[in-house]
């Protein structure tokens, strides 16, 4: 007697396969790893990258907004205003940019080989919390240098952690999924990072915007995130620093908004990927 194995589109909850990525876990890390071993390979400075990043755009944001311009740091030195936000937004983009060319990179691993396609998009957030992790280490030793003392703020930073990885991966599911079909997206994304650095409070706070326009801000879900940091590990060096409740609550709204369709989008388009790529 045959078996026969029925094959049926699954739909609702069960459509997103999480007991499959699950399943597949150790493969999500190896993708991971192998991303994180393949940025640094060949590179004469290695992972020093990941610490002077960070430190040279301080250094050149420090002089130009800080020095010249004089942009209000919320009482703050505007090294640390500045890269408190500079090491989430660089996860942030840094997510973005390598889950949206993830499937096109990973295309002869997609022909020949099936497994759940979500879990090349998540290797992409995972590997960048390494970068995130050795800035974040830092902006811990510079705070430490400028004496600014921790609260009890910095329990929330695991909440604005989420959150900026929930923005990365819902923008960057649409991205990839697009880019397999449209490859313009590839010179799209370098380009929608740059602007969006500029209308995201990175450079400066929210303060300097007019209160009757910072509703704008707050449809900017990197707005919360961004803002977040800075409350959470800055607010012991002034009373300026407010909790940005208003703002998070949108961004964590609009940010579910993005992820959730993205999902969607993501696993409507799946079946097509192998054949398209």
């Amino acid at each position: 007697m045959e078996n026969i194995t029925l094959i049926q589109p699954t739909r609702g909850l069960a459509s997103l396969q999480l007991r499959a990525v699950w399943h597949y876990r150790e493969l999500l890390f190896f993708l991971a790893w192998r991303d994180i071993k393949v940025r640094y390979k060949q590179t004469a400075l290695g992972v020093a990258w990941i610490v002077l990043q960070p430190l040279l755009s301080t250094v050149i944001f420090t002089l130009l907004f800080g020095g010249l311009l004089k942009v209000p740091s919320s009482g703050a030195p505007y090294a640390l205003f500045a890269l408190a936000a500079l090491v989430p937004w660089q996860y942030f983009s840094g997510s973005m940019s390598r889950v949206g060319g993830s499937l096109v990179n990973s295309a002869n691993l997609i022909t020949k080989v099936y497994f759940p396609r979500l879990i090349i998009p998540l290797s992409g957030v995972i590997s960048t919390l390494v970068d995130f992790g050795i800035g974040f280490l830092v902006l811990i030793g510079l705070m430490i240098g400028y004496r600014v003392p921790l609260t009890w703020n910095v329990l929330w930073l695991p909440a604005f952690l989420l959150l900026a990885i929930v923005t990365a991966l819902g923008f960057g599911l649409w991205l990839a999924a697009l880019n397999v079909k449209y490859r313009d997206v590839n010179y799209l994304i370098p380009f929608l990072l740059q602007i969006w650095m500029y209308i995201t409070p990175v450079v400066y706070g929210t303060t300097l915007i007019p209160e009757r326009f910072r509703w704008v801000m707050a449809l900017n879900p990197m707005t919360g995130v961004v803002e977040g940091f800075r409350w959470a590990l800055l607010g012991g060096s002034s009373a300026e620093f407010v909790a940005p409740g208003p703002l998070v609550a949108a961004s964590a709204a609009i940010s579910l908004v993005v992820l959730v369709s993205g999902i969607a989008f993501f696993r409507n388009t799946e079946k097509t990927f192998a054949d398209v790529i």
